[in-house]
């Protein structure tokens, strides 16, 4: 699916609708978020929207600059109004995997810092149970990586090093490989998380539980906006 896929493009469009100027915003990575970043750029040229992102990644940072989006470091701010992000499956209870772009920890990390966490998919992003259409990513310590692989292997994993296509290591902006992890059945996403942040060399895992407040699902011809509910409580 490309950038020019309608769906993204109106579910990108409908989450840029909710900021408002003087808001800090959480800039996601991928290319929904990239579509997002864009849209925030337009607005900023024919509206004058007036706000201030944090990017998590290094390309994020590159587009938003290059966008005219004006951006500060995260630790510079106390907060983030928003985070505006993709993911690369949600279920039922809004429960996420993320990481296909290999931004993982930082996304996290931004979004655990805001005050209100908004999901941009497409419709075949939204599954009846996670792991189905893609492995977990878990972002692991270049030290003792084979021990590391070793240790999710015997959880149930089926462990693949992430490669570049050139067949280069595949590294974070931390400089962190991620291992790309199939499990038979992922039944209870909150105890794997548990299990896999057990692992001595375990940085973060893909799984995004509890960190999803609005859900915005892009369709060719339409959106849907989709409150969590336990967030409406």
């Amino acid at each position: 699916m490309s950038d020019l896929d309608p769906a993204k493009r109106l579910a990108a469009r409908a989450a840029a609708e909710l900021v408002t100027s003087g808001m800090s915003v959480g800039l996601g990575s991928g290319s929904t978020a990239s579509l997002v970043v864009r849209e925030l750029a337009e607005r900023i040229r024919l509206e004058g929207l007036q706000i201030v992102g944090a990017a998590t990644s290094a390309a994020t940072a590159e587009l938003a600059r290059a966008e005219g989006v004006p951006l500060r470091e995260f630790d510079e701010l106390e907060s983030l109004d928003i985070n505006l992000d993709g993911a690369d499956e949600i279920d039922t209870q809004f429960r996420m995997i993320k990481g296909r772009g290999g931004a993982l920890l930082r996304e996290k990390i931004v979004v655990t810092a805001a005050r209100r966490r908004v999901t941009i998919v497409t419709a075949e992003k939204r599954v009846g149970r996670l792991g189905s259409r893609m492995p977990l990513p878990v972002e692991v310590s270049s030290f003792g990586l084979r021990h590391t692989e070793r240790a999710l292997r015997a959880l149930g994993a089926q462990a693949e090093l992430r490669r570049n296509p050139d067949s280069t290591l595949f590294l974070t902006d931390g400089a962190n490989p991620i291992l790309d992890c199939r499990f038979a059945s992922i039944d209870d996403p909150a105890a794997l998380d548990q299990r896999l942040r057990r692992v001595a060399g375990v940085f973060e895992t893909g799984l995004f539980l509890g960190l999803c407040d609005l859900l915005i699902v892009g369709h060719a011809d339409r959106v849907e906006r989709i409150e969590n509910p336990s967030r409406l409580r």
